[in-house]
């Protein structure tokens, strides 16, 4: 890791500021190459975290922009290394051409997570704070950049330690009485871990108990509008969105596959689903779209039954009643209520019903307030949630681990095999952490941060 890497970390759209950023040793030389400080100090030289105020110089050494530098020294800084970051204007024009000149000096491209990798190698990160760093990237709600930043500041390392630490003091006691039978330590008995070994289950399950709520802070709350063909679908989408996402017509089965788009529901995020008409029909395409509406309500968390509250019931609406309630929650929608209504409340089997015209955005606030006090959690959003599949995976792999070593206890099963299973869970914690983690998920890991990360 001795290269020095350099990279654009604002980003390459036009703004007011932009950061060359730039890590490993020796990259104060490098940068000194494109930065001229104004009061005639060597780059290198100057003071360690104070803003110094100086020249870009593009590859020809002509200056591109004034621009002002600042040097954190190994080991106080992100990465662990020397870096130097460079403020200038944010031209991408201006961006390019400075990074081209360090390129020039000496530097070379960052891939992508590289920065944040140096810094989970050099023990500035563990694996949770640097997985958090790209959930603080990509954070789309205040609840989840809170959850990150927690996480990044090491909230979940902290929660884990103290187990992945007990279970190291019970493995080192078991394999000192082991291998030291003439030294004087206390006997291993593993009724004496019986209490620890049950709380620390019921810690890892309360924290995998977090995903569901998790996976709705980073990725939303998926909704699923369901109805037979022109009862206002694709005109509700529009209506909660905001604008006209989804196309609306007179025509029947003018949406023949599933339209997704996001919107906020005060602090909760939501990823709404159009999907097609629900009905028999001999048109394969429009069939296939059918299907995938059915599987879109499954895998929804909400699904909403969309009426047309101007025209009776009829084997079509009952169909797609079915297919909403396959959701884990289902509500309905009386749409078109500023036409003659021939269907009513009573007529439709769901506890909550909504009246709106989707037309003309009226009676929408009710049903937004439902999606927002559904899903809108009282979880605090301080890093204790998991908010991806891998470390849910590891912590239910570790908190089955434990579950098995009890078993074994009860059973009255040796303690060899005992620590087997708690070696186990050390190892799931150890790669939830890092400690343990193969080289392979690392590389999936970091390939999921931006260039400059």
């Amino acid at each position: 890791m001795s290269d020095v890497i350099a990279a654009i970390a604002s980003g390459r759209q036009p703004a007011a500021i932009g950061i060359l950023r730039l890590s490993g040793e020796g990259c104060a030389a490098v940068a000194g190459k494109v930065f001229v400080p104004l009061g005639g100090m060597e780059l290198a030289a100057l003071p360690e975290r104070r803003l110094c105020l100086g020249r870009l110089l593009d590859a020809r050494g002509r200056v591109i922009d004034q621009a002002q530098a600042v040097v954190c020294r190994a080991p106080h800084s992100y990465t662990g290394e020397d870096t130097v970051e460079l403020q200038c204007h944010g031209s991408p024009a201006v961006l390019t051409a400075g990074l081209e000149a360090l390129f020039c000096a000496g530097a070379r491209q960052a891939k992508p997570g590289e920065f944040t990798r140096r810094a989970f190698l050099n023990g500035k990160l563990d694996l949770t704070a640097a997985e958090a760093v790209v959930d603080l990237i990509d954070a789309q709600t205040a609840d989840l950049a809170a959850n990150a930043a927690a996480q990044v500041g090491g909230s979940l390392h902290r929660r884990l330690r103290p187990i992945y630490e007990g279970l190291t003091d019970v493995c080192s006691h078991y394999h000192a009485v082991l291998d030291y039978p003439d030294e004087d330590i206390p006997d291993f008995r593993l009724a004496d871990f019986a209490e620890a070994l049950r709380g620390w289950t019921a810690e890892l399950d309360r924290l995998h108990a977090t995903c569901d709520r998790g996976r709705i802070l980073k990725q939303g709350v998926r909704i699923a509008l369901i109805g037979r063909p022109n009862a206002g679908k694709s005109s509700l989408l529009n209506a909660l969105v905001g604008f006209d996402r989804a196309i609306v017509t007179e025509i029947p089965g003018t949406t023949r596959d599933t339209v997704e788009e996001t919107a906020r529901f005060g602090r909760v995020l939501a990823r709404i689903t159009d999907t097609a008409g629900i009905r028999e029909t001999g048109d394969r395409i429009e069939a296939m779209g059918v299907e995938r509406s059915r599987a879109a309500a499954q895998a929804s968390d909400l699904a909403i039954f969309v009426c047309d509250a101007a025209v009776p019931l009829d084997e079509e609406d009952r169909a797609a009643m079915a297919a909403a309630r396959l959701a884990p929650r289902s509500v309905a929608v009386l749409n078109k209520t500023d036409l003659a209504q021939r269907v009513f409340r009573v007529e439709l089997p769901f506890a909550q019903v909504f009246a709106v015209s989707a037309a003309q955005g009226a009676g929408l606030a009710p049903l937004c307030r439902y999606i927002e006090e559904t899903f809108a959690s009282d979880l605090p959003c301080d890093g204790s949630i998991l908010t991806n599949v891998r470390q849910a995976d590891a912590v239910r792999r570790a908190a089955d681990s434990l579950r098995a070593a009890q078993q074994a206890i009860r059973d009255g099963i040796t303690p060899d095999a005992v620590l087997i299973e708690l070696e186990a869970a050390m190892e799931a914690i150890g790669e939830l952490t890092g400690r343990t983690v193969r080289e392979d998920v690392t590389q999936r890991i970091f390939e999921r941060f931006c260039v400059g990360k």
